[in-house]
């Protein structure tokens, strides 16, 4: 084994008493890719700050080229040529791309006026080695937030660094930049970077990195290939569990499952249409079954959601629940027939963040609280009380506000809201969708808990394992039409891909004959 470009050793931190970080070592090495992985609270970020100069060490040493360092601050370094690339992009919105680009190191004519010509070149032809295409005059602003994180990417890896951090850089990426950004990762490393990748999204890790060091409750829980880890195992490590145990219980609880699936089904939506949306959509779920629908971006995955919610209104098709037949196109309707629906996009359609977790949680149950105008405190606290002790929400108390809750327990604070509704039928749009391991370990378990109990759900994720792992049966989307449905052990992401692949043949070969005639 190479010198380490980076070396930890014995890293230890603590806040107010609180133990962040204990005994943790690490070493980097130039053209290899680390992973950094763990549950939230595991650590990760105290020693990412902790080697960039946010925080000093309690007790420990970090050794850059063979060198004792104590960095100041994040820019003493990234002037050592450290660079990190967070989860959220900090640089200027209101700034030209070109002037993001080189933030910090502007180029001068004279030594005075900025040259603009030459960061305007220079930033056109970075981007481009990176795939990115970018008129680098606009604000960055107004570029989507993929672009946007690929620019920050793009300015770290430009500045000379030989060690570049990377927190969670594909949480705001659709997968065809995630795709994109990953190829960068394999070119630093060709390049003899040292590449520290941070990232909850387990397909993520295994395609891109070489090592991988598992953390839990501040320690190290162990460092070692990732070729020799499988994705089971890997999850047991960062929650303290066996994986065979993990095994387990998912054989345990998808066995119950499909002894449910014989019943009458409790959402029948048949023949769904709406005009550019979707063609002729069918989705029937019986009680304790779980139908994921799966497709790629745009698919229609979403929008069917919102069709069966009321949130789109349909131009065709009939939707029933336990025979019912739904009229009224509107979630205020669903919620009547004991649907609920779980958004998407949690921050912008789902919490209400300057309000408290009580709050928050109490709102879908405020009509059955409420007699005579006056809605009973009491009943309100026990009731969230019992949503946060069943869901394990990690919060100071139920006066917390939901902004200063972890992604994962925000995603439970929604799910408790809905669960206040005693649903029939749940539609989850997405609920794993930027949380850590453990706390999507625990989504997961929780939606075979509901389903085992006779809930009939609707799931729909971006990561097909998912999918696969968690659903009785799957519709196949594309372009708001369904291209089939698979059941029990026909559900592979094979058989999914091939589907998709197949409609996406067939309208080639449509166009191509359109074209001849």
């Amino acid at each position: 084994m190479t010198t380490p470009v980076l070396a930890v050793t014995s890293a230890s931190k603590r806040f107010a008493g609180v133990r962040a970080l204990e005994d943790v070592s690490i070493e980097l090495h130039a053209g290899s890719v680390h992973a950094l992985v763990g549950e939230n609270g595991a650590g990760k970020s105290t020693l990412i700050k902790l080697i960039t100069g946010v925080y000093p060490l309690d007790s420990g040493q970090v050794r850059l080229r063979g060198e004792d360092v104590a960095f100041a601050s994040p820019r003493s370094a990234q002037q050592a040529g450290i660079a990190t690339i967070y989860q959220e992009v900090h640089l200027a919105p209101q700034l030209s791309v070109a002037r993001n680009f080189f933030l910090g190191r502007e180029p001068t004519r004279f030594g005075v006026a900025l040259d603009l010509r030459k960061m305007i070149k220079e930033s056109e032809e970075a981007l481009k080695r990176y795939g990115i295409v970018a008129d680098v005059r606009r604000p960055l602003g107004e570029l989507g937030l993929g672009i946007q994180q690929m620019v920050a990417i793009a300015r770290a890896i430009e500045a000379d660094a030989g060690v570049v951090i990377m927190d969670e850089p594909t949480s705001s990426l659709e997968p065809r930049e995630v795709d994109r950004l990953l190829e960068v990762v394999a070119l630093l490393k060709e390049q003899g970077v040292a590449v520290v990748y941070v990232s909850h999204k387990l397909d993520e890790i295994f395609r891109a990195c070489d090592t991988v060091t598992v953390l839990r409750d501040g320690k190290l829980v162990s460092t070692g290939p990732t070729a020799e880890l499988t994705r089971r195992q890997l999850i047991a490590r960062m929650l303290g569990r066996d994986a065979a145990e993990l095994d387990e219980g998912n054989r345990t609880r998808l066995a119950a499952r499909q002894a449910q699936t014989e019943a009458e089904p409790v959402l029948k939506a048949e023949h769904m249409t709406r005009r550019l949306i979707l063609e002729d959509v069918s989705v029937v779920v019986r009680p304790g079954e779980v139908v994921g629908l799966a497709g790629l971006l745009g698919s229609g995955r979403s929008e069917t959601a919102k069709a069966i919610f009321g949130a789109l209104p349909l131009d065709g098709g009939t939707i029933e629940v336990d025979g019912t037949e739904l009229r009224r196109q509107t979630p205020a309707s669903r919620i009547e027939h004991r649907i609920a629906m779980l958004p998407e996009d949690r921050k912008a359609e789902g919490i209400i963040p300057g309000m408290s977790i009580r709050d928050n949680i109490g709102l879908a149950a405020l009509p059955q609280l409420t007699k005579a105008g006056l809605v009973s405190r009491k009943r309100v606290d026990d009731i969230v009380k019992t949503f946060m002790d069943r869901l394990r929400i990690k919060a100071s108390g139920p006066h917390q506000r939901v902004a200063e809750l972890s992604g994962g327990n925000q995603q439970k604070v929604l799910l408790a809201r809905l669960l206040c509704l005693n649903p029939r039928v749940l539609l989850l749009d997405e609920p794993t969708r930027g949380i850590d391991v453990g706390a999507k370990a625990e989504v997961q378990a929780l939606i075979a808990e509901l389903a085992e109990k006779g809930m009939a759900v609707v799931l729909i994720s971006s990561e097909l394992e998912e999918v696969v792992e968690g659903s009785d049966t799957v519709v196949v989307l594309r372009d708001g039409t369904q291209l089939g449905r698979l059941v029990g052990d026909d559900i592979t992401e094979d058989a999914i891909m091939d589907l998709i692949a197949d409609a996406a043949a067939e309208r080639v070969e449509a166009e191509e004959a359109v074209t001849e005639k």
